[in-house]
């Protein structure tokens, strides 16, 4: 029995393996990621869906027909940040929880308070006009607001014009226009007389001033909402890019490869010398570069097969263990090759080795793949199952009679046989479970398309796809009717 030949094989399975497992590792945190962002998505939309619900009844809306942005503003404030961030798989940071209409602050961040002022043009924000009130008379009436942590926002394009007139002073000051000059003589009056800082008490908004006025609400929700979108399908295009094969695991499996192939041979070539009887200690400097050739031999195969392996399995649809095969009988054939060249064989024996080199890795590779499938640990399971194959092939070479030897081939070639017909069946059932699922995200998205005729034909739809009874699935206004009134 041919033990070396059994641990080398299964070094190079437990290689094939491994690279299998990393490559499914990827795969599995891929399906992980795009699960969570589904939630996430859900979880922004649904954010959303409470401002629309605030703007879709006017009637509660505080203020006047000119005024009831103020309240417009806040409530952007609040829900578009949450849905950004909600989207991105973070937390809430803005809520009204606590907060009375009449109180101090607008809305809490992180706990702490803010209050949103919305007046048409930057010196009204800050400093009031005429009956509405500003950051200046709001922080006259409570002068221990931004003590206690409290804040402003306002519109984020007064927001912006209020830095780029400071930075024009600061970088450019000839650039200065007169409308310029006096921004900045009352953002300075501002800031002398109330104490507070611009660029510390005061923050943006997430939306201009213009955005949230009655007659424009309803198109910056619809923006944000594809914006929302947008920014899901960006994360999903991020994740599928991190989940391809890259140059850098690549090198790492070819690395690893090399040094498990070249650590195998190196403990192969001491055995062998043990095996003559020799002690470490009476090596002597041929021994050694007889193990050096072997070691530098089986690391540059090593540093092949990681390379091969990870290659095929990532960029065609090949097992690792059948890939480690093809690595394996191309090497043993290229060797048998270069014999017959060098006149060492005969055509014969090149032949028959090839075809005992080829049964001899196709015996390790169904041994491994039932291993991994009988013992479903990533890398024992095809170790394990490459051994014991390994063992049973090599004793039925060694002490069973021809016909014996051919049986067991045979059988080998049946469980071949069986994979085969199992992959391309699998293959089939993907396939059908993808046109079924296709089919269902259809009548998901007619039932709940913006259209209520559509919507409601989808509905019905989609209930008859997923089973419902027929009795039960309301078709028309009298089934609905009826339901409701019985």
């Amino acid at each position: 029995m041919d033990v070396a030949q059994i641990a080398k094989s299964s070094q190079e399975q437990a290689v094939a393996a491994w690279i299998d497992y990393i490559n499914q590792l990827r795969i599995n945190e891929l399906l992980t990621k795009l699960a969570s962002q589904d939630i996430n998505l859900e979880n922004a939309l649904a954010e959303l869906q409470k401002f629309k619900d605030f703007i879709g009844d006017p009637a509660h809306i505080l203020g006047s027909t000119t005024t009831k942005h103020g309240e417009i503003a806040e409530n952007a404030q609040v829900y578009i940040s949450n849905a950004r961030r909600l989207v991105e798989g973070l937390s809430r940071e803005y809520s009204f929880e606590g907060v009375a209409r009449t109180a101090p602050e607008d809305y809490l961040k992180n706990g702490q308070q803010v209050q949103s002022k919305f007046l048409n043009g930057v010196k009204a924000t800050l400093n009031g006009n005429g009956n509405a009130n500003g950051i200046r008379q709001h922080i006259e009436k409570y002068p221990w607001f931004v003590k206690n942590g409290g804040s402003y926002d306002i519109p984020k394009d007064q927001y912006d014009d209020i830095m780029r007139v400071l930075q024009l002073r600061e970088n450019s000051p000839t650039l200065l226009t007169k409308g310029d000059r006096r921004l900045l003589e009352a953002i300075d009056s501002f800031e002398k007389e109330t104490g507070l800082s611009i660029t510390k008490d005061v923050h943006p908004a997430v939306v201009k001033y213009g955005e949230v006025q009655q007659g424009t609400v309803n198109d910056t929700i619809s923006q944000e909402e594809e914006s929302l979108k947008e920014r899901d399908q960006q994360k999903r295009n991020a994740a599928y890019k991190a989940s391809k094969p890259s140059l850098k695991q690549g090198t790492q499996a070819t690395a690893i490869s090399a040094v498990a192939e070249g650590g195998i041979m190196f403990c192969l070539g001491i055995a062998k010398k043990r095996k003559q009887g020799k002690h470490l200690a009476e090596f002597t400097a041929d021994d050694w570069k007889d193990v050096g050739i072997d070691t530098a031999k089986g690391t540059a195969q090593g540093g092949i097969r990681g390379a091969v392996i990870y290659t095929m399995t990532n960029f065609t649809a090949t097992p690792a263990a059948v890939a480690n095969a093809l690595v394996t009988a191309s090497f043993g054939i290229a060797a048998q090759a270069f014999q017959l060249r060098q006149g060492t064989i005969t055509m014969e024996d090149f032949i028959v080795n090839s075809e005992v080199l080829c049964l001899d890795v196709s015996v390790s590779t169904i041994a491994s793949i039932l291993g991994q499938v009988l013992i479903p640990v990533p890398i024992l399971g095809a170790v394990i199952g490459n051994m014991a194959g390994m063992y049973m092939y090599q004793i039925a070479k060694d002490h069973l009679s021809a016909k014996e030897e051919a049986l067991m081939v045979n059988y080998q070639k049946s469980l071949a046989n069986l994979n085969k017909m199992l992959d391309e069946r699998y293959q089939q059932v993907i396939a059908q479970l993808k046109r079924e699922l296709a089919k269902y995200k259809s009548l998901l998205e007619l039932a709940f398309d913006r259209n209520i005729n559509v919507a409601f034909a989808g509905s019905i739809a989609l209930a008859e796809y997923v089973g419902v009874q027929a009795k039960v699935v309301l078709r028309n206004k009298d089934d609905i009717d009826h339901y409701f009134t019985n």
